[in-house]
């Protein structure tokens, strides 16, 4: 698929072989390379590989850097730090040395770049979760700066990796591009009061961690219609006392793109369920959120609704 003057593909194969400008090494913070995708590019590119970006390391995690390939078709490897020596890795780790890489390539002034599937190999990150995160912080890359960039291939090894990334990415850009448009995005989420607490989620998509439930306007919804809708499908709950409480429109407020929130007040009516998308749902007293992750601006939105509260 194109986006702006950029070709996206997903690809089944060996990333060494791939004939591109630069191919991306899925990094630990040291730059060692051991196995998995960086063992394979030190195999066929050769030792001198390594020796060069063990003298730039040790970089931090989420930070990336280049050297030479070597004896690989490619001109350049973009070592990606998604990890270090402990081998552990996570969504903002994964994001972060994604938009690494690719500001990396813009620096370099090079026209095609291929990705591993990032923090799947050792790392042990889901597939289908590292092809969203991926597949986020391209389309945030080729919107927001201007890029040299003509071609990203995202190359998977194995069959399952290629259906997973193949499903992951293309759908999930067709659906933000063709669907939602160029945005700000109009969300919606609400603070749902029901048996002595508040409705959350945990999301099991990225961006993970506890959040309100809410989501998308549709084309030609209202907002009041598109949380009733939203509360009804994630969490089963019908509205009661429903009200706007405040609107969130920072940028950086969702790391996928700016969205613009309304966040509604109500009581919910009904037996909580969590819809298809949650990992689960849960009834936590106003007390407890300080202890809880959130994933965009939650955890402000949820102290505003405390003080809103002490206010009265």
């Amino acid at each position: 698929m194109q986006i702006k003057d950029c070709q996206i593909e997903i690809v089944k194969g060996d990333i060494t072989e791939l004939k591109v400008d630069a191919i991306v090494n899925a990094a630990n913070n040291k730059l060692e390379m051991g196995g998995g995708v960086a063992g394979a590019i030190k195999r066929k590119g050769g030792q001198a590989i390594e020796e060069e970006a063990i003298k730039i390391g040790p970089i931090k995690i989420g930070e990336a850097v280049a050297t030479a390939a070597g004896k690989l078709p490619a001109k350049y490897v973009i070592h990606a730090a998604t990890m270090g020596l402990d081998f552990k890795t996570d969504e903002i780790k994964i994001r972060n040395s994604c938009a690494s890489a690719l500001k990396t390539a813009e620096k370099l002034k090079i026209n095609s770049i291929a990705l591993p599937a990032l923090g799947c190999g050792v790392g042990g990150f889901p597939l289908l979760a590292s092809a969203k995160i991926m597949s986020q912080e391209v389309l945030k890359h080729l919107r927001e700066n201007g890029s040299n960039l003509k071609k990203i291939v995202f190359c998977l090894y194995d069959q399952e990796a290629f259906e997973v990334f193949q499903k992951g990415v293309i759908s999930y850009l067709e659906y933000v591009t063709q669907k939602l448009g160029n945005g700000p995005f109009s969300t919606v989420d609400a603070i749902i009061e029901i048996n002595g607490g508040v409705v959350l989620i945990k999301r099991s998509n990225p961006p993970f961690g506890w959040a309100l439930p809410g989501g998308f306007v549709d084309y030609n919804e209202s907002l009041e219609d598109a949380v009733r809708r939203e509360m009804q499908e994630e969490t089963n709950l019908e509205l009661e006392e429903l009200r706007q409480f405040h609107t969130y429109s920072a940028p950086g407020r969702d790391p996928r793109f700016h969205t613009i929130c309304t966040v509604f007040l109500a009581r919910g009516k009904g037996k909580p369920k969590s819809g298809d998308d949650a990992a689960s749902l849960e009834i936590v007293k106003l007390d407890e959120v300080e202890k809880l992750d959130f994933a965009f601006d939650h955890k402000k939105i949820l102290e505003d609704y405390l003080q809103y509260k002490k206010s009265l």
